[in-house]
């Protein structure tokens, strides 16, 4: 018996000196070729290339990366490029990138959700920055076009197939073959799998915990578009509000007033006087204090205007079947209202009902104007596949899958209400102890969507869900930060949902510490 167990030992040494062997030739990016000839399901590997450092250039925009922060391209480190198509269905025509750094893996997977450039809510084409910013981290990284091409619908009608792949399909696929090719280079598995991402972004990564629950251990969602149906319903809605009369349409050049206006009504309520409204859902502003009494000018509303602003801070209500449609438009919003308020409707909008509701590329608002009842109910039927609204997300907490909700209170596109009702439809769904344990909602005073506005917008939840996800440290407070040049300007406390920052009484308002997390 001692003899077996030598040579039971001796023979897992071996193997165990191989495997590490293979993984220090495959991570030093020497066989990255050999990705090219890797068989996986219903998938065609087109290329498999070494990267050298700095040398990546988008194939679709070479200026997608040049954001805010500069060049993301410009510092990239070694990597292997694996480029694939996949096609689960004879409609199907998937297309993924998967980016495993040649060294210092930190042995994570993380997802790039979303679709890079203007109108990506709609838009097929792999998130090339949101690559980079995960490789450039040391993760393993993935991305995919949704399964097509360009800032539109127009695709969906007569392929149900495409709009399944472009609703949940396409960011499965991508994690399943992504999670087999990272194995085959460093002959491993990841030891956990990420996804942390914004809008669009936000909408495919629930989408993951509800229908794929197995796909990821911590799931971060900012500002989420999960709502689809609504979402698109509200966006027209407060479109025709401003628009209903000519007399009635504010102008761009008072939204500074109108701003200034509902701050100075609601920054005290949290206290201190900072320029920020904490807690948007207790500002109640009185519009008529902006009344015009001498001439129309930018500093004032006339009557119809002020009307056009109160609907607009309004619900999207359907009066004939008695529900909310959407929640309000937080007051604090109003320099971000051009988006949805101008005088073209907003164009992802746009796209849902004139491809998925109505099957008429002619369509718009002037030739039939959305009805906030009948017309959501038919959206909800016919945009099914991409809304990620079920709150059942019991099967992803019980084999201990993480979920962390971030959302501006300043949000003009996408309103911070809905991620309060979802999380609320959560906690109701899955009870209250495990949603203790699995899901967390903090809410970002005077941030924009997804990041911008006038309060701090800098916040990593990377460390905070890694943390929960691998060593059981149960979120409490976060610090976010208001970034400007390179320089830190602020820091602001961030509470957990109910909780929110309260002013101690002394210090700075520009200062986290000045702040106590309190249920009001």
């Amino acid at each position: 018996m001692s003899m077996l167990r030598r040579f039971i030992a001796s023979a897992a040494l071996a193997i165990s000196v191989a495997a590490v062997t293979e993984t220090t030739v495959l991570a030093d990016g020497s066989s990255c070729e050999s990705l090219a000839v890797l068989k996986l399901p219903d998938t065609t590997i087109s290329r498999a290339e070494v990267v050298a450092v700095g040398a990546f250039t988008p194939p679709v925009n070479p200026q997608a990366g040049a954001g805010r922060g500069g060049n993301v391209f410009a510092t990239l480190p070694s990597f292997c490029r694996v480029v694939a198509s996949v096609k689960p269905t004879t409609d199907s025509d998937i297309h993924i990138e998967v980016w495993l750094p040649a060294a210092n893996w930190n042995g994570r997977f993380q997802a790039a959700g979303g679709a890079a450039g203007a109108n990506s809510a709609v838009a097929g084409g792999i998130n090339f920055p949101a690559l980079a910013n995960s490789l450039r981290a040391g993760y393993a990284t993935a991305g995919t076009d949704n399964g097509h091409e360009g800032a539109t619908l127009a695709f969906a009608p007569g392929h149900p197939e495409k709009l399944i792949d472009f609703g949940y399909r396409a960011t499965h696929e991508m994690t399943v073959k992504a999670k087999a090719i990272v194995e085959a280079f460093y002959g491993r598995q990841a030891s956990h799998s990420y996804w942390n991402a914004c809008a669009a972004g936000g909408r495919q990564g629930l989408q993951e915990g509800q229908r794929y629950p197995a796909d990821y251990d911590g799931i971060v969602v900012t500002a989420p578009a999960n709502s689809w149906s609504r979402l698109q319903s509200w966006s027209m809605w407060v479109n025709q509000q401003a628009n209903r009369t000519q007399a009635g349409v504010i102008p761009a050049a008072k939204y500074p007033a109108l701003h200034q206006a509902v701050v100075e009504q609601c920054d005290l309520l949290d206290g201190v006087k900072d320029g920020i409204i904490e807690n948007p859902a207790r500002c109640h502003p009185r519009l008529d204090v902006l009344a015009c009494t001498s001439g129309d000018t930018n500093r004032c509303l006339t009557p119809p205007q002020i009307e056009t602003a109160n609907a607009i801070y309004s619900p999207a209500v359907d009066m004939q079947a008695g529900r909310t449609v959407y929640p309000a438009m937080p007051p604090g919003s109003e320099l971000g209202w051009a988006a949805l308020a101008g005088l073209t409707a907003p164009y992802y909008a746009m796209e849902t009902f004139k491809y998925l509701v109505f099957h008429d590329p002619g369509w718009t608002p002037e030739k039939r104007p959305i009805n906030i009842g009948a017309d959501v109910v038919a959206a909800d039927r016919t945009t099914a596949p991409i809304t990620a609204d079920n709150p059942d997300l019991s099967a992803f907490f019980e084999r201990g899958g993480r979920l962390i909700q971030v959302h501006g209170l300043t949000d003009p596109l996408i309103v911070p209400g809905d991620s309060i009702d979802y999380y609320t439809r959560v906690r109701a769904k899955v009870g209250e102890p495990v949603a203790n344990g699995s899901v967390r909602l903090y809410l970002v005073p005077g941030m924009n969507h997804c990041q911008g506005g006038e309060g701090a917008d800098t916040i990593n939840m990377q460390p905070v869900i890694e943390a929960w996800v691998e060593r059981t440290q149960v979120p409490t407070t976060v610090i976010a930060s208001k970034v400007v040049n390179g320089q830190t300007q602020k820091t602001h406390l961030l509470c957990p949902y109910p909780q929110e920052a309260v002013f101690r009484g002394s210090g700075s308002p520009d200062d986290a510490a000045s702040f106590e997390c309190r249920i009001r």
